[in-house]
């Protein structure tokens, strides 16, 4: 029997402040929600190792604060990512009509900037009544850049599991590819059977 690959994997999660991006990112690694987050300042950093396949995931995933006068300083962050969720609040159409804005700041951070970068775009508070962005609005949207689009809840944990595994797997799929075309400094690659920090995939959504 082969080994088990280890890859680490930097994504980041972005989008405009109150959108709910430190609780999306708790629902996933601890199954947890707060009604009430501090501001996110700068970028915050949790963990969480997954298994796609053959291969082990660590997954690094950085949250960055929404505040629009720390938009420079918090895109430092964005290099030497692998992929990245964009987030909105539906019902906050502010928030989504930022989004361009928050990919473009992305984007400009890539080295080499690449079409391939993985996103995925996640419509975050679905168990709130006042919707202000219509589900085909925000499909459409993505439809246009060739972005999967999640629904999602992170106080009910709603597809939040989904979409989280779906860039991880995205994410793989280009650092593999990468590491073909050469020489790849970001990714660490281990066929060690030593594990640790085990924290499995939650089958409740």
């Amino acid at each position: 029997m082969n080994p088990r690959k280890k890859v680490d994997l930097k994504l980041i999660i972005v989008g405009a402040i109150g959108v709910g991006k430190t609780s999306l990112l708790h629902q996933y690694v601890h199954k947890t929600f707060y009604e009430e987050y501090q501001t996110t300042l700068g970028a915050s950093i949790l963990s969480k190792i997954i298994i796609l396949g053959d291969t082990t995931l660590k997954l690094q995933i950085w949250d960055t604060g929404g505040q629009e006068r720390f938009r420079s300083m918090v895109s430092t962050f964005y290099k030497g990512s692998d992929g990245c969720i964009l987030a909105f609040d539906v019902t906050d159409l502010e928030s989504f009509e930022a989004l361009d804005i928050w990919r473009g700041d992305v984007l400009a951070k890539i080295v080499p900037m690449e079409q391939s970068y993985p996103m995925v775009l996640l419509g975050n508070k679905i168990d709130l009544a006042d919707r202000k962005v219509p589900q085909e609005v925000a499909q459409g949207w993505c439809r246009e850049k060739d972005i999967p689009y999640f629904e999602v809840s992170a106080k009910n944990g709603i597809n939040v599991v989904q979409a989280f595994e779906m860039l991880a797997s995205r994410a793989l799929t280009r650092a593999v590819v990468s590491l073909k075309a050469g020489p790849v400094l970001s990714h660490h690659f281990d066929t060690s059977t030593q594990q640790r920090d085990w924290c499995m995939v939650g089958k409740k959504y």
